[in-house]
């Protein structure tokens, strides 16, 4: 494969991680209660990735956070996060999921 068809491989891939990671509502929140904190501070969990218009079980929620959400976001480096207590911060690819969704909220 040539470099041209590396690159763009690459750059088709990381879209489409961007898309995935904002393809679910608790991510979505993760990751406007990010860019709402100053860049150095962890946000609490899961009231940060919480609609805060349509409450859910708080304990079924975190499971779903440390099970499925967290771990997809840790693994796109989009963020990174701490068990006890239960925090998110932003990943060192933090900027290429932000900037998308705060295009798509504008």
């Amino acid at each position: 494969m040539d470099s041209h068809s590396e690159n763009g491989k690459l750059v088709s891939e990381n879209w489409n991680a961007v898309f995935e990671a904002l393809s679910a509502e608790p991510r979505r929140q993760l990751i406007v209660s990010l860019m709402d904190a100053p860049p150095d501070q962890s946000v609490p969990l899961p009231e940060s990735a919480m609609m805060p218009d349509a409450p859910q079980d708080p304990e079924v929620f975190r499971t779903e956070l440390y099970h499925n959400h967290l771990p997809m976001l840790a693994d796109m480096g989009f963020v990174t996060w701490e068990k006890d207590p239960l925090v998110a911060s932003r990943g060192s690819r933090f900027d290429e999921v932000a900037v998308v969704s705060a295009a798509l909220q504008s």
